[in-house]
């Protein structure tokens, strides 16, 4: 008999524990990027996020109410092994240990990431991605996490959007750890977070458990029809979509002579080897498409960005394409054939200004018309033949948003940071309803 389908929220550790030196849990890179004089947005500090660490019971009567059969969450990796391996912080275990029994206990499966960009700070000093040694500090931080929860949890995401912690972390600076690095130092930072993927992965089959790898995919366009710009979408394209997704099911990386680069180094005899078929399933975290235009002068990039024709915006700005959902999944399938194991949504979501009225309601028709058009087009995929088996919309309660702080609401439910009092939104209700309409709950 074939699994259920999986309709879930996702969430992760930095952006909603709080409680960062509780139980022993050490400082991670976003903790010191934090403390940068203009890092977030009206230097908003994440030291309370939406405080799950000891509100948890609560949100998990909000899964409970919502109706999910699955919950995406991250460990928080400073939590469990502080100074990144080495000793184990068993009261961070703990933590994780009572959540996965709560969530079982109310039929929600668990899904756990282990890397969700909150590196130990004490791994950065050392190199952090920049040295080979994280991945494999990675890998054991990963088997003490799966020995631990191993017995309940089947289905573990490695990493999440690498191609995001290594451009806007190591490439653009605007994300922790905060680093302008060159291309080639850039593509060693890819390499090894593939390596740590490869590694974890081995970790967690040797137990007889399921290995995902989560990537942020988004469909790219040529502005025109001109042979510059197809070529400044082509290596937009490598760089986003393929980096992290060849290896794992081709063993070998996409063409990067676009940005100088003709081989990715730190590359050693049995790496690819380890990384290729690395993959039960492959998560999907889609928000919106990409138009591609040639670059400007002093680009220093081989593309630029047009804007999408036409198309709605979130409060961030992003392009409302429903149907780019659909296009990504039809993508991966053409792209890859039969190398290509199930594919989860792990992420779709939008961020708008969200209010609670007078009344106590927090009316967000905008947020429940993306989700209706979004659930329709995995839904359309799934009747078209592509295998998907999970949806978890981003994310459950409105959250610390990276460099953003808490300027962007993605929750369905509206939290006050000043008091952490949780609003259910509008779409809370419709996610409820369809979920229920879909599972006969």
């Amino acid at each position: 008999m074939s699994s259920p389908f999986l309709w879930g929220v996702a969430s992760s550790a930095f952006q909603i524990e709080g409680a960062l030196a509780e139980d022993g849990r050490a400082a991670s890179v976003w903790d010191t990027f934090a403390q940068r004089p203009g890092a977030i947005r009206d230097g908003h500090s994440p030291a309370a996020a939406c405080d799950h660490y000891r509100r948890w019971e609560e949100d998990v009567d909000l899964l409970d109410r919502l109706g999910v059969n699955a919950y995406r969450f991250s460990i928080a990796w400073p939590r469990v092994a502080p100074q990144g391996r080495g000793a184990v912080n068993r009261a961070g275990l703990d933590f994780y240990d009572r959540l996965v029994d709560a969530l079982l206990a109310r039929g929600i499966t668990p899904v756990p990431t282990l890397f969700h960009w909150d590196l130990p700070q004490a791994l950065e000093d050392g190199g952090g991605w920049g040295s080979r040694d994280t991945a494999y500090a990675f890998a054991e931080y990963a088997a003490v996490a799966a020995d631990r929860l191993g017995d309940r949890v089947g289905r573990w995401i490695t990493l999440n959007e690498p191609v995001v912690h290594m451009a806007y972390g190591h490439a653009f600076g605007v994300h922790a750890p905060g680093l302008t690095l060159d291309v080639s130092d850039v593509l060693g930072v890819a390499h090894h977070l593939l390596l740590a993927h490869g590694l974890a992965a081995r970790e967690l089959r040797s137990r007889g458990l399921e290995a995902l790898l989560t990537n942020n995919y988004s469909p790219v366009a040529p502005a025109t029809g001109s042979a510059t710009d197809a070529d400044a979408a082509d290596a937009y394209d490598a760089l986003h979509n393929r980096l992290f997704t060849d290896p794992v099911l081709t063993g070998a990386h996409p063409d990067l002579s676009a940005f100088g680069a003709k081989e990715v180094p730190g590359v050693r005899d049995g790496d690819m080897e380890l990384v290729l078929g690395s993959v039960d399933g492959i998560g999907v975290n889609y928000y919106n498409p990409s138009v591609v235009t040639a670059p400007g002068p002093g680009s220093g990039l081989p593309f630029d960005f047009g804007e999408v024709p036409g198309a709605p915006t979130t409060a961030f700005g992003w392009p409302v394409v429903p149907e780019g959902l659909g296009r990504t999944l039809d993508l991966l399938v053409e792209r890859y054939g039969d190398a290509l194991p199930p594919l989860y949504v792990t992420e779709n979501g939008a961020s708008y200004a969200d209010a609670v009225a007078p009344d106590g309601r927090v009316a967000d028709p905008e947020r429940i018309a993306y989700l209706e058009g979004h659930v329709g087009a995995v839904e359309a995929a799934r009747g078209r033949g592509v295998d998907v088996r999970g949806y978890f919309a981003w994310t459950l309660t409105d959250n610390f948003e990276w460099a953003e702080g808490y300027h962007q609401r993605f929750g369905l439910v509206h939290v006050d940071h000043a008091t952490q009092v949780r609003t259910p939104k509008d779409s809370f209700a419709w996610y409820r309803d369809l979920i229920a309409s879909r599972t006969g709950a």
